[in-house]
Protein backbone atom coordinates (compact mmCIF):
# COMPACT_ATOMS: atom_id res chain seq x y z
CA UNK A 1 0.00 0.00 0.00
CA UNK A 2 1.14 3.34 -0.77
CA UNK A 3 -1.02 3.33 0.52
CA UNK A 4 0.67 0.86 -1.26
CA UNK A 5 2.00 -1.41 1.48
CA UNK A 6 1.15 -4.32 2.36
CA UNK A 7 1.78 -7.92 0.43
CA UNK A 8 0.85 -11.12 -0.16
CA UNK A 9 2.11 -13.39 1.85
CA UNK A 10 1.66 -16.47 -0.33
CA UNK A 11 4.90 -15.75 -2.54
CA UNK A 12 6.59 -12.55 -1.35
CA UNK A 13 8.12 -11.50 1.40
CA UNK A 14 10.79 -8.47 1.61
CA UNK A 15 23.75 -2.67 4.61
CA UNK A 16 25.32 -0.99 3.34
CA UNK A 17 28.05 -2.19 1.33
CA UNK A 18 30.39 -4.69 2.35
CA UNK A 19 33.52 -3.18 0.68
CA UNK A 20 33.30 0.55 2.50
CA UNK A 21 34.80 0.24 5.65
CA UNK A 22 38.18 -1.28 3.23
CA UNK A 23 37.54 1.28 0.87
CA UNK A 24 37.74 4.08 2.99
CA UNK A 25 41.08 2.39 4.86
CA UNK A 26 42.61 1.89 0.95
CA UNK A 27 41.75 5.65 0.13
CA UNK A 28 43.71 7.00 4.18
CA UNK A 29 46.61 4.63 3.57
CA UNK A 30 47.03 5.46 0.33
CA UNK A 31 47.00 9.45 1.04
CA UNK A 32 49.64 9.06 4.30
CA UNK A 33 51.93 7.37 1.62
CA UNK A 34 51.44 10.18 -0.80
CA UNK A 35 51.11 13.09 0.28
CA UNK A 36 50.79 15.13 -2.52
CA UNK A 37 50.83 14.73 -6.45
CA UNK A 38 54.24 14.28 -7.91
CA UNK A 39 55.64 17.62 -9.59
CA UNK A 40 54.64 17.42 -13.14
CA UNK A 41 52.18 14.42 -13.32
CA UNK A 42 48.84 15.30 -14.33
CA UNK A 43 46.46 15.34 -11.66
CA UNK A 44 44.18 12.63 -10.92
CA UNK A 45 40.24 13.01 -10.89
CA UNK A 46 39.08 12.81 -7.05
CA UNK A 47 37.91 9.46 -6.14
CA UNK A 48 33.65 9.87 -5.32
CA UNK A 49 33.29 10.38 -1.75
CA UNK A 50 33.04 6.83 0.16
CA UNK A 51 30.00 7.00 2.29
CA UNK A 52 30.59 5.86 5.94
CA UNK A 53 28.37 3.91 8.01
CA UNK A 54 27.42 6.99 10.21
CA UNK A 55 25.62 8.62 7.16
CA UNK A 56 22.85 6.48 7.08
CA UNK A 57 20.45 6.08 10.42
CA UNK A 58 19.56 2.82 10.80
CA UNK A 59 15.84 2.40 13.12
CA UNK A 60 16.27 1.49 16.75
CA UNK A 61 16.22 -2.41 17.51
CA UNK A 62 13.26 -4.03 19.52
CA UNK A 63 11.13 -0.83 19.63
CA UNK A 64 7.65 0.43 19.59
CA UNK A 65 6.75 1.10 16.22
CA UNK A 66 3.22 1.73 14.34
CA UNK A 67 2.40 1.23 10.83
CA UNK A 68 0.34 4.23 9.45
CA UNK A 69 -0.10 3.67 5.32
CA UNK A 70 -3.46 3.69 5.48
CA UNK A 71 -3.47 7.63 7.06
CA UNK A 72 -1.05 9.44 9.04
CA UNK A 73 -2.13 10.52 12.64
CA UNK A 74 -0.54 11.27 15.79
CA UNK A 75 1.81 8.22 16.91
CA UNK A 76 0.55 6.17 20.01
CA UNK A 77 2.57 7.47 23.30
CA UNK A 78 6.14 5.11 23.27
CA UNK A 79 6.61 4.89 19.93
CA UNK A 80 10.01 5.35 18.21
CA UNK A 81 9.65 4.44 14.60
CA UNK A 82 6.63 5.07 12.34
CA UNK A 83 5.90 4.03 8.77
CA UNK A 84 4.02 6.43 6.37
CA UNK A 85 3.13 6.73 3.00
CA UNK A 86 5.66 8.66 1.09
CA UNK A 87 2.68 11.20 0.21
CA UNK A 88 2.35 12.12 3.67
CA UNK A 89 4.93 13.76 6.29
CA UNK A 90 6.97 12.19 8.52
CA UNK A 91 6.57 12.18 12.46
CA UNK A 92 8.44 14.74 14.18
CA UNK A 93 11.05 13.43 16.68
CA UNK A 94 10.99 9.81 15.60
CA UNK A 95 12.32 7.54 13.05
CA UNK A 96 10.25 7.77 10.13
CA UNK A 97 9.84 5.20 7.10
CA UNK A 98 8.89 6.02 3.87
CA UNK A 99 6.62 3.58 1.75
CA UNK A 100 6.91 3.61 -2.07
CA UNK A 101 5.37 0.86 -4.51
CA UNK A 102 8.51 0.39 -6.24
CA UNK A 103 8.05 -2.62 -8.37
CA UNK A 104 4.63 -2.38 -9.39
CA UNK A 105 2.44 0.50 -11.08
CA UNK A 106 -0.64 1.65 -8.67
CA UNK A 107 -3.75 1.21 -10.90
CA UNK A 108 -4.10 5.24 -10.86
CA UNK A 109 -0.97 5.56 -12.08
CA UNK A 110 -0.10 2.34 -14.97
CA UNK A 111 -0.90 5.29 -17.51
CA UNK A 112 1.49 7.64 -16.66
CA UNK A 113 4.21 4.64 -16.89
CA UNK A 114 5.62 4.13 -20.83
CA UNK A 115 3.82 1.37 -22.48
CA UNK A 116 7.35 -0.57 -22.74
CA UNK A 117 7.95 -0.63 -18.95
CA UNK A 118 5.13 -2.39 -18.02
CA UNK A 119 5.61 -6.30 -17.95
CA UNK A 120 3.99 -7.84 -20.54
CA UNK A 121 3.27 -12.04 -21.42
CA UNK A 122 4.30 -13.31 -25.16
CA UNK A 123 1.06 -12.06 -26.32
CA UNK A 124 1.70 -8.56 -25.05
CA UNK A 125 -1.14 -8.19 -22.64
CA UNK A 126 -0.08 -6.48 -19.75
CA UNK A 127 1.22 -8.79 -16.79
CA UNK A 128 -1.42 -7.65 -13.87
CA UNK A 129 -0.87 -8.54 -9.67
CA UNK A 130 -4.69 -9.60 -9.36
CA UNK A 131 -4.73 -9.14 -5.50
CA UNK A 132 -4.39 -5.19 -6.16
CA UNK A 133 -4.88 -4.85 -9.78
CA UNK A 134 -1.34 -3.29 -10.05
CA UNK A 135 0.88 -3.62 -13.64
CA UNK A 136 4.31 -5.39 -12.69
CA UNK A 137 6.87 -2.97 -13.72
CA UNK A 138 9.26 -4.75 -15.94
CA UNK A 139 12.86 -4.59 -14.69
CA UNK A 140 14.02 -7.70 -16.94
CA UNK A 141 17.10 -5.94 -18.32
CA UNK A 142 19.58 -3.81 -16.96
CA UNK A 143 18.39 -1.00 -19.44
CA UNK A 144 15.18 -1.33 -18.15
CA UNK A 145 15.66 -1.35 -14.42
CA UNK A 146 17.63 1.62 -14.90
CA UNK A 147 14.58 3.90 -16.35
CA UNK A 148 12.13 2.45 -13.87
CA UNK A 149 15.19 3.24 -11.14
CA UNK A 150 15.08 6.72 -12.15
CA UNK A 151 11.34 7.64 -11.68
CA UNK A 152 11.33 5.18 -8.18
CA UNK A 153 14.44 7.03 -7.47
CA UNK A 154 12.71 10.51 -7.95
CA UNK A 155 9.70 9.54 -5.31
CA UNK A 156 13.23 8.12 -3.09
CA UNK A 157 14.41 11.61 -3.45
CA UNK A 158 11.13 12.91 -2.18
CA UNK A 159 11.01 10.90 0.89
CA UNK A 160 14.61 12.84 1.98
CA UNK A 161 13.66 16.05 1.32
CA UNK A 162 10.77 15.69 3.12
CA UNK A 163 12.86 14.53 6.16
CA UNK A 164 12.31 10.85 6.11
CA UNK A 165 14.87 9.16 7.62
CA UNK A 166 14.40 5.31 5.12
CA UNK A 167 12.68 4.19 1.89
CA UNK A 168 10.68 1.09 2.20
CA UNK A 169 10.41 -0.40 -1.61
CA UNK A 170 7.25 -2.63 -1.74
CA UNK A 171 6.59 -5.07 -3.52
CA UNK A 172 10.16 -6.97 -4.05
CA UNK A 173 8.98 -10.21 -4.43
CA UNK A 174 6.32 -9.25 -7.67
CA UNK A 175 8.99 -11.69 -9.88
CA UNK A 176 6.74 -14.39 -8.35
CA UNK A 177 3.83 -12.95 -9.57
CA UNK A 178 5.82 -12.07 -13.14
CA UNK A 179 4.48 -15.40 -14.47
CA UNK A 180 8.22 -16.78 -14.62
CA UNK A 181 8.93 -13.66 -16.91
CA UNK A 182 11.34 -12.00 -14.36
CA UNK A 183 13.37 -13.57 -11.82
CA UNK A 184 14.50 -13.10 -8.06
CA UNK A 185 18.26 -11.60 -9.81
CA UNK A 186 16.30 -9.25 -11.88
CA UNK A 187 14.78 -8.25 -8.17
CA UNK A 188 17.80 -7.84 -6.29
CA UNK A 189 19.48 -5.60 -9.20
CA UNK A 190 16.42 -3.69 -9.12
CA UNK A 191 16.39 -2.85 -5.50
CA UNK A 192 20.37 -2.74 -5.17
CA UNK A 193 19.86 0.43 -7.83
CA UNK A 194 17.57 2.04 -5.17
CA UNK A 195 19.36 0.99 -2.32
CA UNK A 196 22.08 2.96 -3.94
CA UNK A 197 20.49 5.70 -4.44
CA UNK A 198 19.07 5.97 -0.60
CA UNK A 199 22.17 6.04 0.86
CA UNK A 200 23.21 9.10 -1.48
CA UNK A 201 20.82 10.84 0.08
CA UNK A 202 21.35 9.42 3.30
CA UNK A 203 18.09 6.90 3.82
CA UNK A 204 18.50 3.23 5.41
CA UNK A 205 16.61 0.75 3.20
CA UNK A 206 14.27 -1.57 4.00
CA UNK A 207 13.67 -5.23 2.37
CA UNK A 208 10.05 -5.53 2.38
CA UNK A 209 8.90 -9.14 3.20
CA UNK A 210 10.35 -11.61 0.76
CA UNK A 211 12.56 -13.72 3.52
CA UNK A 212 14.02 -16.02 0.70
CA UNK A 213 16.30 -12.64 -0.56
CA UNK A 214 17.31 -11.84 2.98
CA UNK A 215 20.57 -13.80 2.42
CA UNK A 216 21.15 -11.19 -0.20
CA UNK A 217 21.55 -8.31 1.79
CA UNK A 218 24.99 -7.43 1.72
CA UNK A 219 25.02 -7.61 -2.11
CA UNK A 220 21.70 -5.20 -2.02
CA UNK A 221 22.87 -3.09 0.08
CA UNK A 222 19.15 -3.40 2.63
CA UNK A 223 19.84 -2.19 5.90
CA UNK A 224 16.45 -3.68 8.03
CA UNK A 225 13.68 -5.49 7.43
CA UNK A 226 9.88 -5.04 7.58
CA UNK A 227 8.62 -8.01 7.78
CA UNK A 228 4.13 -9.15 7.43
CA UNK A 229 3.31 -11.97 9.04
CA UNK A 230 6.53 -13.64 9.91
CA UNK A 231 5.81 -15.06 12.72
CA UNK A 232 2.16 -16.64 11.40
CA UNK A 233 4.63 -17.81 8.78
CA UNK A 234 7.41 -19.09 10.70
CA UNK A 235 9.74 -16.31 8.86
CA UNK A 236 10.48 -13.87 12.05
CA UNK A 237 13.61 -16.21 12.12
CA UNK A 238 15.21 -15.62 8.72
CA UNK A 239 14.85 -11.85 8.90
CA UNK A 240 16.10 -11.84 12.56
CA UNK A 241 19.50 -13.76 11.11
CA UNK A 242 19.89 -11.82 8.51
CA UNK A 243 19.27 -8.34 10.11
CA UNK A 244 20.81 -8.74 13.25
CA UNK A 245 17.57 -8.37 14.61
CA UNK A 246 16.81 -4.65 13.07
CA UNK A 247 13.86 -5.81 12.12
CA UNK A 248 10.03 -4.13 12.13
CA UNK A 249 7.37 -6.72 12.48
CA UNK A 250 3.66 -6.18 11.73
CA UNK A 251 1.29 -9.16 12.05
CA UNK A 252 -2.84 -9.02 11.11
CA UNK A 253 -4.23 -11.49 13.89
CA UNK A 254 -3.82 -11.90 17.50
CA UNK A 255 -2.65 -15.27 17.00
CA UNK A 256 0.05 -13.79 15.13
CA UNK A 257 0.96 -11.49 17.67
CA UNK A 258 0.65 -13.75 20.74
CA UNK A 259 3.14 -16.39 18.02
CA UNK A 260 5.52 -13.35 17.65
CA UNK A 261 5.66 -12.19 21.15
CA UNK A 262 6.69 -15.44 22.18
CA UNK A 263 9.02 -16.22 19.80
CA UNK A 264 10.59 -12.77 19.18
CA UNK A 265 9.16 -10.29 22.05
CA UNK A 266 12.71 -9.53 23.48
CA UNK A 267 14.52 -8.88 20.36
CA UNK A 268 12.43 -7.24 17.35
CA UNK A 269 9.59 -3.93 17.41
CA UNK A 270 6.09 -5.50 17.20
CA UNK A 271 2.97 -4.97 16.73
CA UNK A 272 -0.46 -5.79 15.75
CA UNK A 273 -2.52 -3.45 13.31
CA UNK A 274 -5.93 -4.22 11.09
CA UNK A 275 -5.45 -5.14 7.63
CA UNK A 276 -6.48 -1.73 6.34
CA UNK A 277 -3.97 -0.27 8.63
CA UNK A 278 -6.84 2.19 9.06
CA UNK A 279 -6.59 5.15 11.60
CA UNK A 280 -7.75 6.01 15.30
CA UNK A 281 -11.92 7.00 15.62
CA UNK A 282 -12.36 4.17 12.56
CA UNK A 283 -14.45 1.15 13.94
CA UNK A 284 -11.76 -1.18 12.55
CA UNK A 285 -8.68 0.07 13.83
CA UNK A 286 -6.64 -2.18 15.93
CA UNK A 287 -3.11 -1.87 17.47
CA UNK A 288 -1.58 -3.97 19.66
CA UNK A 289 2.00 -4.40 20.99
CA UNK A 290 1.01 -6.81 23.61
CA UNK A 291 -1.70 -8.88 25.24
CA UNK A 292 -4.13 -5.87 25.52
CA UNK A 293 -4.54 -3.42 22.65
CA UNK A 294 -3.35 -0.09 22.37
CA UNK A 295 -5.64 2.32 20.66
CA UNK A 296 -4.62 5.92 19.74
CA UNK A 297 -4.62 7.68 23.70
CA UNK A 298 -7.17 4.28 24.71
CA UNK A 299 -8.00 0.76 24.63
CA UNK A 300 -8.88 -0.26 21.04
CA UNK A 301 -12.19 -1.77 20.85
CA UNK A 302 -12.41 -2.46 16.44
CA UNK A 303 -12.84 -5.53 15.62
CA UNK A 304 -10.56 -6.60 13.13
CA UNK A 305 -10.71 -7.04 9.29
CA UNK A 306 -10.69 -10.69 7.72
CA UNK A 307 -6.78 -10.82 5.82
CA UNK A 308 -7.24 -11.83 2.44
CA UNK A 309 -4.75 -13.80 1.39
CA UNK A 310 -1.99 -13.52 3.45
CA UNK A 311 -1.93 -9.50 1.67
CA UNK A 312 -4.11 -7.71 2.38
CA UNK A 313 -3.33 -4.50 3.47
CA UNK A 314 -0.99 -3.03 1.13
CA UNK A 315 -0.97 0.45 0.10
CA UNK A 316 -1.38 2.45 -3.04
CA UNK A 317 -0.40 5.90 -3.35
CA UNK A 318 -3.01 7.78 -2.18
CA UNK A 319 -6.11 7.89 0.02
CA UNK A 320 -6.78 4.37 -0.58
CA UNK A 321 -4.65 1.74 1.92
CA UNK A 322 -3.53 -1.63 1.77
CA UNK A 323 -0.37 -3.26 3.20
CA UNK A 324 -0.95 -7.33 3.69
CA UNK A 325 1.75 -9.13 2.64
CA UNK A 326 1.78 -10.67 -0.68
Amino acid sequence: MSVDGVRKKTANRRVRPAWTGSLVALVLATALLTGCDTPGEPTSPKPEPVRTATEVRLPPRHADWDYQLGGAYPPPSGVRVVGRDRTASPASGLYNICYVNAFQAQPQESGAWPADLLLRDAHGKVVVDEDWGEALLDIGTPAKRERVAERVNGWIDGCADRGFDAVEPDNYDSYTRSRHLLTATDATAFVTLLSRHAHTRHLATAQKNTPELAGKRARTGLDFAVAEECAEFDECGAYADAFDDRVLVVEYSADGLRKALAGFGDRLGIVRRDVALSTPGNPGYIRETGLRPQAHGATATGRSVPARNRDAGRRSCGPSPRSVRR
